[in-house]
């Protein structure tokens, strides 16, 4: 049974300096919560029920977020705030429990992951890139899709998307042989390539941030070598897996918004924005002023 997602926070978040100076990214807020609230809890929805944060010096913010804050809610019981106090006490969803390991050093995602190692012991694993928001409000959850289909038939997953083919060069993209991927299906995957030339990439589906994985990627992490940038690289142990057995790519149907850069965040306040209660109306008064 999945119940183990690794979720690696320790990066400097540089794309969005200067407001990542002394936030951590993963604390930047998409309307009125977290970026990283908005990932646990689609971890959550999907029936994972361990958070393993991957984390360094600095981010004690990300952990704080996730505990009690008595005070606060206190106050907030006093003076009859239900919906705040709520929204307080519902920071962490129900039934979820938030584990921190630190990554001494920055030396890659496939390193950060491999910190979790004893925390994930011999169970099969996903890992979540917060940077990466998903919008699959009225659809079937794309995260939960990728369980149903691990427990399907056991190979590890992929979450991708297709992006324009000009585009292809920022991003790792994955090779299923020339198949032809729809929205909520999957390929096997051939083959991975990270950010390769437009006439190099094997395919327009690029790589969303958000994989399923056997524990034998474990296994592997312990002895791949360092790669680009003298890294050690998630995608390097996931080829050597491919050896192995066979991994698939899932295509996503939701909309995902990058926002460790600042176009990406702007654009998750945005959509998110223009859903919530209470900023939509105020949200839609401005874009149509704008737009005269």
């Amino acid at each position: 049974m999945l119940s183990k997602v690794i979720i690696p926070v320790a990066g400097l978040g540089t794309r969005v300096l200067p407001a990542s100076k002394a936030i951590p990214k993963e604390m930047l807020p998409v309307v009125d919560k977290p970026v990283i609230q908005h990932v646990v809890e689609e971890a959550a929805r999907a029936g994972f029920r361990q958070i393993v944060l991957v984390t360094r010096s600095g981010k004690e913010s990300i952990e704080n977020h996730f505990d009690a804050n008595y005070e606060l809610e206190q106050m907030l019981a006093l003076k009859n705030k239900t919906a705040l106090l709520n929204a307080v006490e519902n920071s962490l969803p129900k039934g979820i429990e938030v584990i921190s390991v630190r990554q001494p050093s920055a030396k890659g995602l496939g390193h950060a992951v491999l910190c979790a190692a004893h925390v994930i012991g011999s169970e099969d694993f996903a890992v979540m890139l917060p940077d990466m928001v998903i919008d699959d409000e009225g659809l079937a959850s794309d995260f939960s899709e990728m369980v149903k289909r691990y427990q399907k038939n056991g190979s590890g997953q992929i979450m991708v998307e297709g992006v324009p083919q000009e585009h292809v060069d920022r991003y790792g993209i994955v090779d299923c042989g020339g198949q032809q991927l729809t929205a909520g299906t999957g390929a096997p995957i051939h083959g991975m390539v990270e950010k390769p030339s437009v006439d190099q990439a094997p395919s327009n589906q690029a790589i969303v941030g958000r994989y399923i994985l056997p524990n034998r990627v474990m296994e592997l992490l312990k002895t791949t070598q360092p790669g680009a940038g003298g890294e050690i690289q998630l995608t390097d142990a996931m080829l050597e897996l491919l050896s192995e057995s066979t991994m698939e790519a899932y295509s996503m149907r939701g909309t995902v918004y990058d926002c460790g850069n600042k176009a990406g965040l702007l654009q998750a306040n945005l959509a998110f924005g223009l859903k919530h209660p209470e900023t939509a109306d105020a949200m839609r008064d401005f874009l149509a002023k704008k737009t005269l």
